[in-house]
């Protein structure tokens, strides 16, 4: 059985570069796969590896004073590992949104706990938006959710531009897969004028982790962003496969005929 963390912190990180190398040593060491992204804003990664080793890792990052309080998720995982490779990035930001308006060390929406969001989103002043790329939001959604159709994180914006009115609508309630886009995309919302602007705490994952099947709101599956491609209620593994050919998830059952966005047959 395998450990799989995930966890992200807006902080301010000066030596990438460095801390890079010693997170990769260190990650090699323990035989630790996945993926670590590094900013000037801050860390955001989804590793895996045996229990001890990941506990020792996420110790490892925390023992760095600006990640002392660096919180993660868990699920687990039987078989083979999620991800194939260990990748320690550098990149500009930990999350591709290009707004300097969105700062979440400066201001973010109100976290909403999962045993709090079917009340939130069943109120019928809230407007609940799913902040997922399209091919994401066709594998499984909140009911009752908007779709913004985009590509990309970045198109978010010109989204709720065209879409939203802070006049009009005064609650907006947001959510993604672990947390990390709504930090962005409520700190651009509330500098863009919205009153009211909440998120779901530790995004769909923690929902679906601590929310009953017999009590939730989320239809569908969640898609996540290695092997196991799609999970569902409990983090039980989902049905979906990617597509060899466009490289998107596609249902189990639609392996015949064929992927529903290129025509292929996995």
């Amino acid at each position: 059985m395998l450990t799989i963390a995930t966890f992200y912190k807006f902080v301010s990180i000066d030596n990438c570069p460095e801390l890079q190398t010693l997170v990769r040593e260190y990650c090699e060491r323990h035989q630790i796969l996945g993926t670590i992204l590094l900013a000037t804003e801050g860390i955001n990664g989804s590793i895996a590896g045996t229990p001890a080793a990941v506990a020792a890792a996420m110790a490892y990052l925390r023992q760095d004073p600006r990640l002392c309080d660096l919180q993660h998720q868990e699920a687990t995982c039987s078989g083979k590992p999620p991800f194939s490779k260990l990748k320690i990035k550098v990149k500009s930001e930990i999350v591709t949104f290009r707004s300097d308006q969105a700062d979440p060390t400066q201001q973010v929406g109100t976290y909403v706990a999962p045993q709090d969001w079917n009340a939130l989103i069943s109120d019928p002043e809230v407007i609940l938006i799913d902040t997922r790329n399209d091919y994401e939001v066709e594998v499984g959604t909140f009911a009752g959710s908007i779709d913004p159709q985009t590509s990309s994180f970045t198109e978010l914006p010109a989204y709720i531009q065209q879409h939203l009115d802070p006049q009009k609508h005064q609650k907006v309630a947001m959510f993604c897969t672990g947390g990390i886009r709504c930090e962005k995309a409520t700190a651009w919302m509330l500098a863009a004028g919205f009153p009211e602007v909440y998120h779901l705490q530790g995004g769909i994952i923690n929902y679906l982790q601590q929310i009953p099947a017999t009590a939730s709101q989320w239809q569908g599956e969640c898609f996540v962003f290695d092997d196991r491609v799609a999970v569902t209620h409990g983090l039980e593994p989902g049905t979906h496969v990617m597509c060899y050919a466009c490289g998107l998830p596609m249902p189990q059952e639609r392996l015949t005929p064929n992927c529903p966005h290129c025509g292929a047959i996995p």
